[in-house]
């Protein structure tokens, strides 16, 4: 009853909480959680200690959104549960964190020996953008499970850590996940001014890796980046993968070279109108006597999208459709 005195809980609330029955204190602890009271979580922190493990989910998942320092140390050591469904939904809460102060409780968490826990605060500490994060996601970068080196990517990308460029650049063309490659590439998207061009050769590198999402990506940032890879983009809209191609048509589009006209003009009889509108846009972006010439042919064009795009893209330039 200790625990109670202090607070203004009902007394009929703090008896379901003390219930023999993990059912009655499970609806009590949602019960706990619909007040909103800060001066109550104290008890529903508590609750993440209960013997029962639906008592204890139902804890984390309601603790989900408190900024708060205390609740934030105790879903990281809710990380370790026994139960897969309460470490699970103690990931979750702590992923959703939003204020960078109570979020620091996460750090020591970062390097921690248990691959999930570690994983877990990496990816809670993301999008907190802590500057002390950094070492511990550096240090990750290297670690045995794929799922670690994915989030401590993933907490540099939101840092845009300069100083991990290389390192990031490295993972992008070398690491045996294809998943961490991914984000290791979508991470480089941050480099800017002389990086970039430190950056060009993982990404071109990255244009013919072995799995499609990988090329995608590195389409993706490519364009971001603005790199004169025309001739490799090009090379791209001839992909196995209709995704990637898309993606290379932004690219070229967002360059705005006209050598990129012609293979762009090749999407348009593609079966995929995602990727005739994206041919489309490119089009009305780069503009010239020869993607005017395309843009009219897709007035004709099957899908009333591409249609459209094509005389917005004329309209770009100029002219009526």
């Amino acid at each position: 009853m200790s625990l109670y005195l202090d607070t203004d809980i009902p007394a009929a609330l703090v008896q379901r909480l003390q219930s023999d029955d993990a059912g009655i204190r499970r609806v009590a602890v949602m019960e706990l959680a619909d007040h909103e009271e800060e001066a109550w979580l104290p008890a529903l922190v508590h609750a993440l200690q209960d013997g029962d493990a639906t008592v204890r989910l139902e804890a984390a998942q309601r603790l989900a959104g408190w900024d708060v320092e205390e609740v934030v140390r105790a879903l990281a050591q809710a990380l370790l549960d026994g139960a897969e469904p309460v470490r699970l939904a103690a990931a979750q809460s702590v992923s959703e964190l939003k204020d960078p102060q109570a979020g620091a409780a996460l750090l020591p968490w970062a390097e921690h020996a248990d691959t999930f826990a570690r994983a877990a605060a990496l990816r809670g500490l993301r999008e907190l953008r802590l500057l002390e994060a950094a070492p511990a996601a550096l240090a990750s970068l290297a670690h045995a499970q794929a799922v670690v080196r994915r989030e401590a990517v993933g907490v540099l990308g939101w840092l845009k850590h300069t100083d991990a460029l290389v390192a990031l650049a490295a993972l992008a063309q070398t690491d045996a996940d294809a998943d961490v490659r991914r984000a290791a590439v979508g991470a480089l998207g941050f480099a800017s001014g002389a990086a970039v061009a430190q950056v060009q050769p993982a990404l071109l590198a990255t244009l013919g890796d072995s799995a499609w999402a990988v090329r995608e990506e590195a389409a993706t940032t490519l364009g971001k980046l603005r790199v004169d890879a025309v001739p490799e983009l090009v090379t791209a809209l001839d992909d196995a993968y209709w995704q990637v191609r898309l993606r290379a048509a932004r690219a070229l589009g967002l360059l705005r070279q006209p050598e990129a006209v012609p293979a762009l003009g090749t999407l348009m009889a593609h079966e995929v109108s995602n990727l005739r509108k994206e041919a489309v846009i490119a089009l009305g972006e780069i503009g010239g006597d020869t993607a005017r010439a395309l843009l009219d042919a897709a007035l004709a064009d099957p899908d009333p999208e591409v249609r459209k795009l094509a005389r917005l893209g004329l309209a770009r330039q100029g002219q009526t459709a």
